[in-house]
């Protein structure tokens, strides 16, 4: 019997300027999922493509996006509640970055822009008390180094949701909602090249920072863990 597919939600689509040099979201994780013997269908939200019924997918991820949260645009508030509908019909869900904050606004946790300001860069990851006993974590250091690149946060969880990573300025790194469904804010599909693309297109803001352009093109390839937790997700559900 064929596989169901995994179903990526690409929301929206990056500038110009990093998709030339770098692709696409859907790109991303085509590329950080290679060697998989599963097919993925990439859905477009922003272009009004319908959602498939939920039988249909094995998983679905959630990537992140150039857009807001609060901003409410209509295409995201339908995901939104397709995502909400998924999530009590036991989809297994992933949601990074923009996806993070979408699946915790739609299952009643408030986002907004974080207080403590911009996350930009390598940084590192620090593993709640709680994440040892996870299903997917419980392997994992209690610190790690993942990419960032955010204005937003989730800044109160759903209520019953796990807090399970933390970083400096961001209290709620990986969410876990169900034993189905969880989120990051972290990138884990991002490579040191994609990091890159979307700084240099942020200049200004990193030395808002107090950090240059040079010290960012420095970056290694040392994100292990987080490109773990796509995998290990992946395999389990798919």
């Amino acid at each position: 019997m064929d596989k169901k597919p995994l179903l990526l939600l690409q929301m929206g689509e990056p500038p110009s300027e990093v998709a030339a040099q770098v692709g696409e979201q859907g790109d991303w994780f085509n590329s950080a999922l290679a060697g998989r013997d599963f097919p993925i269908n990439i859905l477009r939200p922003d272009r009004g493509t319908p959602f498939p019924a939920y039988t249909d997918v094995s998983a679905v991820i959630i990537s992140g996006s150039w857009a807001m949260v609060t901003d409410r645009l209509r295409w995201s508030e339908l995901t939104g509640a397709w995502l909400r509908e998924a999530f009590h019909a036991g989809v297994p869900m992933l949601g990074v970055c923009y996806g993070h904050q979408l699946l915790a606004d739609a299952l009643g946790g408030t986002v907004g822009d974080n207080p403590n300001g911009l996350e930009m860069g390598l940084l590192p990851i620090t593993l709640t008390a709680q994440a040892k006993d996870d299903a997917l974590l419980g392997s994992f250091p209690t610190r790690f180094a993942a990419y960032l690149t955010h204005l937003q946060s989730v800044l109160v969880p759903p209520p019953g949701a796990l807090v399970l990573a933390r970083s400096q300025i961001d209290g709620c790194q990986i969410i876990r909602y169900s034993d189905r469904v969880l989120s990051s804010q972290f990138h884990p599909e991002f490579t040191a090249n994609t990091m890159l693309a979307c700084i240099e297109r942020n200049e200004h803001m990193l030395k808002q920072l107090g950090r240059n352009i040079d010290e960012m093109r420095q970056l290694q390839e040392t994100t292990i863990w987080p490109r773990r937790l796509l995998l290990d997700f992946v395999n389990r559900f798919t």
